[in-house]
């Protein structure tokens, strides 16, 4: 008899969604005491996210030959940090004009909470991303000074690596790297567990107003990548010059494998050809631009925790001033730089950025039916705003051979 394939871990999730919520429903407050397990499940996210943000930030920056390519990587890495705080900040005023948390009125447990220390001056918010202690820093779980550390640290290790020819620390740092995404898949395993613990906990204790907004928010999440793309687009016809339905069209086959996989990972490949072929871009530069953005560019990462940060404040009350919403857009921005793929990628970046915000951590447990279809739009965004990079770069570089309609057809491409 053939074997019956296991369902994927998003069907699992969005089923364990689904029967958290009639459980909450049926019983009510009574089931209350469940909500142990969901917190146990997110501890256990949480205790490995600061070596997952660390490894994940030195290994990418560590792996670079800075000497040898320097100006590619710079400029890369400048168009990297621009778009990623502009999908942010894009993302914040698609939420803020939207409102796609309204419609629920729970408790006032969480402004109080958050209302209960004062948000510090501008010139101490920007001295506040420098540890002066980086053990203290990962103590407290501060994930902007973990990732200010780690882009020091992995830029030495990249200096030591190609000046002394030694690259025994930087193995083993991915061998380390990949035991704790390892772990962090492990863990991911008892998700629908802890998705549908916390979801009859929160629905018998407030109700079907939970649901509400998610269907909103995910419209609004939607409508953002898409006029944000459009936005690249335009960037893209004013500095290259390319035309833009041509450049539409080669790149549907790389965005389509985007949506379908949810992975940045699996895309990898087709990105990396069609951006030779189908958009001549030059081997060196589709190479370095396409590879860094995997770790260093996560447009569709940053917006998404931006308009996801934004969304809960407004579901649970709690208001932010603009001051504080450009600090959320650079704490979204620089969290995306750890984005690390593994299964649950968009549940794990909320674990790290939602506590930085004084926001209760068991409001992600409403984002996990839609998981698969945020990860869709995350990983759109980020595979394309690489190509976008590796064009403008590119043309920076003279190094853009854009082939004609007709070369594409004789070359089966």
């Amino acid at each position: 008899m053939r074997k019956r394939k296991p369902l994927s871990m998003s069907i699992q999730i969005f089923v364990a969604m689904i029967l958290g919520i009639i459980a909450g429903m049926l019983f009510g407050k009574s089931i209350a005491p469940i909500k142990l397990l969901g917190d146990i499940f997110i501890r256990l996210i949480q205790m490995s996210i600061v070596l997952l943000v660390m490894g994940q930030v030195i290994e990418a920056v560590g792996s670079l030959n800075i000497k040898r390519s320097g100006k590619i990587i710079g400029q890369a890495v400048v168009i990297f940090l621009i778009s990623s705080l502009a999908a942010a900040v894009f993302g914040i005023v698609m939420a803020v004009l939207f409102n796609p948390g309204a419609g629920a009125s729970f408790s006032g447990a969480a402004k109080a909470q958050y209302t209960a220390g004062k948000m510090p001056g501008i010139s101490q918010i920007i001295l506040d991303f420098f540890p002066n202690n980086v053990f203290d820093a990962m103590a407290k779980g501060s994930i902007v000074q973990t990732i200010v550390f780690s882009l020091v640290f992995g830029l030495a290790l990249s200096l030591y690596v190609h000046q002394e020819k030694a690259t025994h620390l930087l193995n083993t740092l991915r061998e380390i790297n990949s035991i704790v995404i390892r772990m962090v898949g492990l863990v991911m395993k008892i998700a629908p567990i802890g998705v549908f613990a916390l979801l009859a906990a929160t629905t018998g204790q407030m109700g079907l107003t939970v649901i509400k907004p998610m269907i909103k928010y995910l419209g609004v999440y939607g409508l953002a990548t898409l006029v944000f793309l459009g936005l690249w687009l335009i960037v893209i016809g004013l500095v290259t010059r390319l035309p833009l339905g041509a450049l539409i069209r080669r790149i549907s086959r790389m965005s389509m494998m985007a949506l379908a996989t949810t992975s940045s990972a699996i895309t990898l490949p087709v990105a990396l050809k069609d951006t030779k072929t189908k958009l001549g871009v030059k081997d060196e530069i589709a190479q370095i631009v396409l590879s860094l953005g995997m770790s260093l560019n996560s447009n569709g990462s940053a917006m998404h925790m931006a308009i996801t940060l934004v969304t809960i404040s407004q579901i649970y009350n709690v208001q932010y001033s603009w001051g504080t919403l450009a600090y959320v857009a650079v704490l979204a921005t620089l969290a995306s730089l750890a984005n690390a793929v593994v299964p649950g990628a968009a549940l794990v970046s909320l674990t790290i950025v939602v506590p930085q915000m004084g926001l209760p951590i068991e409001s992600i447990a409403l984002f996990a039916g839609i998981d698969w279809f945020v990860g869709m739009l995350r990983t759109i965004l980020n595979v394309d705003s690489d190509v976008f990079t590796s064009l403008i770069v590119g043309h920076w570089n003279d190094a853009i051979d854009f082939p004609k309609e007709a070369a594409l057809v004789e070359d089966g491409v």
